[in-house]
């Protein structure tokens, strides 16, 4: 089988003059980029390269990521590619505290959709907790939980949000129209696998979308999210500072209530045994963090309305994957575990 083409993103002298731009390298060039692994995920591809120099390049990176498109799925509609290319030059770059990879360069172009991210490697130094599906242990998801709430805390109510970083959804339910006729196909493929009483679930969320979503549109206690928040997403140290945690993956980011990220991570993925053990402490301590870093007036009642807001709204989730191609080995369980955690948590009393 013939290796697919490395892109030019991974040429040493590109390497060279993207790593100079972000500052990384001084007076040296890279002589050589060796491929010592590649892989493809469900989205994009995943190039980490061993790096050599010559000349002056003490700092500089002994290895990088390189993360770029598929072809097969550069005409969908979702561009996920430019979405995480604005995140690391717009949300990342302007951070005080680095809790994504660093980025050395973002690249999408407009007239081809091909796009890459130059990307800190941190396979030596980090690692994620566990293999897919496979939950975290409950230490290991406080670590996670209080990398999100610093990440939440930095873009709580920024006033950029919606100017500068991200937009709004406009307020007439446009999406909720989209969702509406996306559900009306999903219903049609899965058939009598969905339930009469999960469909009418789906119908009266429909309905009641507009009045739900005042809290979305109020713009308050809002930030930025990641979207795609599974436990998988995130490298966790393996010496040092604890909190030295990085989340990944940010093709899914926009601006919402912080509890989304929530919803997706816990009720989501994980099963009612283990979730109803965890989830009570981690949100107590993820609403700890937010206040140790600068968050006022949301007290922990009003994180317990969004959350049990967010859990419902994440029966949308798996209408979306299937929708985007997401093989249904993902969709079709997050949809039984999310059928579950609204039963859990009681989310059928926010329709009535």
């Amino acid at each position: 089988m013939t290796p697919d083409p490395l892109p030019r993103a991974a040429d040493a002298e590109h390497l060279t003059e993207a790593l100079r731009r972000s500052g990384a390298l001084g007076d040296g060039r890279v002589c050589d980029a060796v491929v010592e692994s590649s892989r493809a995920t469900i989205v994009s591809r995943i190039i980490r390269l061993r790096l050599s120099y010559e000349g002056a390049a003490t700092d500089a990176p002994r290895s990088l990521i390189v993360k770029t498109g598929l072809p097969e799925r550069g005409g969908v509609t979702w561009n996920a590619g430019r979405h995480e290319v604005a995140f690391y030059t717009q949300v990342a770059s302007v951070m005080a505290e680095r809790l994504a990879p660093r980025c050395y360069e973002g690249v999408w172009d407009t007239g081809t959709n091909e796009w890459h991210l130059l990307l800190e490697d941190l396979t030596d130094s980090h690692f994620i907790a566990t293999a897919w599906p496979f939950p975290p242990t409950l230490e290991e998801g406080r670590q996670i939980i209080g990398a999100r709430a610093r990440f939440h805390a930095q873009w709580w109510d920024d006033p950029r949000l919606g100017v500068s970083i991200g937009t709004w959804l406009p307020a007439d339910d446009g999406q909720l129209r989209r969702f509406a006729a996306e559900f009306a196909r999903f219903a049609d493929r899965v058939g009598d696998r969905l339930p009469p009483e999960r469909r009418t679930l789906f119908e009266r969320l429909i309905d009641a979308g507009p009045r739900l979503n005042e809290r979305y549109h109020s713009h308050r206690n809002a930030t930025i999210v990641q979207g795609d928040s599974h436990i998988w997403n995130t490298f966790l140290p393996k010496t040092g500072a604890p909190d030295d945690v990085r989340l990944f993956d940010w093709d899914c980011w926009r601006l919402d209530m912080a509890t989304d990220d929530l919803a997706y991570m816990m009720a989501l993925h994980w099963y009612p045994d283990l979730r109803r053990v965890f989830e009570r402490p981690l949100l107590d301590h993820y609403h700890a963090e937010l206040v140790a870093h600068g968050v006022t007036g949301y007290d922990r009642r009003e994180l317990d309305d969004d959350y049990r807001l967010s859990v419902l709204w994440q029966i949308a989730t798996p209408v979306w994957q299937a929708a985007y191609n997401i093989p249904p080995v993902i969709w079709w369980n997050n949809l039984g575990r999310i059928f579950l955690a609204v039963d859990d948590l009681g989310c059928h009393e926010l329709l009535v």
